[in-house]
């Protein structure tokens, strides 16, 4: 019997999958749990439009993503520190820090867990920060620390 999951089935697939399986298994499990649906003519049609309409979705997300990961690399953010007579900060710039800043100069909410910083920005000068927007968009932000 050819099935289509509703949900995970371990073992077996993902939700979405097409899967044949024996009847019984089927009639008794996967259709009484709502965990699969038969596979008519009607279901398949509007499995392929959902993928359709996932895939539209993501694309249109990528693009999105490419063009603020654009104007992302153009910005540059400032931030006055006081700073001792080596370029030692008193204090820090965190990801939090540039979250803030660009959602305040650049309009441009971003979670500050994309903001990739191993640990936070404490000597003057230029650094170069990563956001990940997505798995495969990356975007390197310009961030100043200057003495105050």
């Amino acid at each position: 019997m050819r099935v289509i999951l509703k949900s995970e089935v371990r073992g077996l697939g993902h939700a979405g999958d097409i899967k044949d399986v024996a009847d019984g298994y089927a009639e008794h499990f996967l259709l009484p749990r709502g965990l699969a649906t038969l596979a008519t003519v009607g279901e398949l049609k509007q499995l392929a439009q959902a993928r359709n309409a996932a895939k539209a979705k993501k694309d249109r997300e990528h693009e999105d993503a490419q063009s603020l990961a654009k104007r992302l690399g153009e910005i540059t953010l400032v931030f006055k520190l006081k700073a001792g007579e080596q370029g030692k900060t008193f204090g820090s710039v965190t990801s939090k820090d540039v979250a803030d800043a660009l959602a305040r100069e650049a309009k441009t909410e971003i979670d500050r867990t994309k903001i990739v910083l191993h640990e936070p920005l404490k000597t003057l000068g230029i650094h170069t920060v990563e956001v990940r927007l997505l798995a495969d968009v990356r975007a390197n932000l310009t961030v100043a620390i200057e003495p105050a």
